[in-house]
């Protein structure tokens, strides 16, 4: 039987994020968050990934004074905080190898900028990663997701305040030195790009703060912060813990050309240009000269020290981490074309190709591009900890989920990721689906647009009971985990059929 042959050593796993699955929002010491202040806005356009997560000082000081968590989705999460060891149980029994996740700064620092770190979170932590241990998983782990300190952004406007960078390298190295000898993988900023399209939820920036400055120069100065910030952590892990390995994350989303129009063609150069030139900065350790002559034509002008240049320049990351969901079309014109949406853009819709519910369309061989596309560009390891597909499930009467559309998602792409391991000459740490229990949407704050292998009895009001229900994708990413380092071809070929225990066992 013919089979795809990967290394022992490729880790198969999981991913989520603190602020989209823990709960316990106030409780042992933790502070509030920004994500804290975000909620399911249901009259707003849930396909408008900026939209969702917008917010004015207003609507934080509405966040503040209301203390409930029901209409709070992220207060909430999935209640992992107090669940971790039935659901990383769960996720063992599956067979994976890793496990990503973030730490939650404000469990750490409360207020971001506070001297010592909270004891309760720190413990919190080092039980869950040495949960993760015993049953041999290995943790993935996050430094910052989405959920800066609430106190850093009123009293210090979060990453623009150069002075964040120290905080973030006091609260990285406490965990780091609290946790390196349970935690090989480490990532200082998930989606670092991100900033650009939605700069609250991802560097705690609110624009009617800044009322006399070019917002768009405030969101630069506060990327360069971050960028600043990510190469003092990888400095000191790779002087204080040469063992570790610390990469950079960047959204990884195909762009194509409409049709064979030079001119389209050249905008779709563009734009994938925009892309990389994140992961540039990171790994090749200095800003592109595309991204400096742009940034001088739309008179941005980045504060810095003299030293950031060759600090960034000397701490380049180990490995790429990126995520991929989809791709788009572009076109120089856009006029009377169909526009879509993806995790990174929109861009103009591709008829090839299908789209999910959110209207994200749907391309496994974009994933095998992404690596290969990346893989040539910096000859380091790369590593998927994001891929997932969103969509609306049922529980049925008898407690089953038949998610044969995530199964579908999948199977393609895991398919053609396996292609380019053999062919593509491309180095790989491994696979993460994106979804673990289900959570709250980043992009949505919904939980009904599910992204889990397993099923979590909520509502987007946050009714429910919490339990858990295996879906059917939970029992197909087991049979596939089941093969080892030497998986059969014909398993992508097999007829989708309602997936069990009975099946895989």
């Amino acid at each position: 039987m013919k089979s795809y042959q990967i290394d022992p050593d490729f880790l198969w796993g999981v991913a989520t994020s603190a602020n989209q699955v823990e709960g316990g929002w106030n409780e042992d010491g933790k502070g509030m968050s920004i994500a804290d202040c975000l909620r399911y806005r249901p009259q707003l356009d849930v396909t408008n990934y900026k939209a969702t997560n917008s917010i004015s000082s207003r609507q934080v000081k509405e966040a503040m004074s209301d203390l409930s968590t029901k209409n709070w989705a992220k207060r909430h999460g999935v209640d992992f905080y107090h669940n971790y060891h039935e659901d990383i149980k769960q996720l063992a029994a599956m067979g994976i190898s890793a496990f990503r996740f973030s730490i939650s700064w404000a469990r750490i620092f409360p207020n971001g900028d506070d001297q010592e770190p909270n004891q309760a979170g720190l413990d919190y932590y080092l039980d869950l990663v040495k949960e993760m241990n015993k049953y041999n998983i290995e943790p993935i782990m996050t430094l910052s997701h989405y959920e800066i300190p609430l106190n850093l952004v009123l009293n210090y406007d979060a990453w623009y305040d150069r002075r964040v960078i120290g905080f973030f390298d006091r609260f990285a190295k406490t965990v780091i030195d609290y946790l390196h000898d349970y935690v090989k993988y480490w990532i200082p900023i998930n989606e670092i790009d991100s900033i650009i399209r939605h700069p609250f939820s991802s560097a705690g920036l609110i624009e009617d703060r800044f009322p006399n400055k070019n917002f768009k120069n405030v969101i630069y100065q506060a990327m360069h912060n971050q960028f600043v910030a990510s190469a003092r952590i990888i400095k000191y892990c790779h002087e204080t813990y040469p063992d570790l390995k610390i990469g950079c994350m960047i959204t990884s989303t195909m762009v194509y050309p409409y049709n064979s129009d030079p001119r389209n063609v050249l905008r779709a150069t563009e734009i994938m240009r925009n892309v990389y030139a994140f992961s540039d900065i990171q790994i090749r350790g200095q800003y592109p000269k595309y991204l400096l002559k742009k940034l001088k034509e739309e008179d941005i002008k980045i504060e810095e020290k003299a030293e950031d240049a060759d600090l960034i320049k000397r701490n380049t990351a180990d490995f790429i981490a990126f995520s991929y969901y989809s791709s788009v079309c572009t076109a120089y014109d856009t006029r009377g074309l169909q526009v879509t949406k993806a995790n990174r853009i929109n861009g103009v819709y591709n008829k090839y190709l299908p789209e999910s519910e959110w209207g994200w369309q749907i391309d496994p061989i974009g994933l095998r591009l992404s690596l290969i596309k990346l893989y040539d560009r910096y000859q380091k390891p790369l590593f998927i900890v994001e891929n997932g597909l969103g969509a609306s499930d049922v529980l049925t009467n008898d407690k089953k989920v038949h998610d044969d559309y995530r199964i579908c998602y999948l199977r393609d792409h895991i398919h053609q990721m396996l292609i380019s391991l053999v062919e593509d000459g491309i180095e790989l740490i491994g696979y993460c689906v994106w979804g673990t229990t289900d959570m709250i949407s980043a992009s949505s704050n919904q939980i009904s647009k599910r992204y889990g292998l397993i099923y979590v009895d909520l509502d987007d009001e946050g009714n429910g009971t919490y339990k858990r229900y295996r879906k059917d994708s939970y029992y197909w990413y087991k049979k596939l985990l089941s093969f080892g380092n030497k998986i059969p071809m014909s398993f992508f070929d097999e007829p989708l059929t309602h997936v069990n225990e009975s099946a895989v066992s």
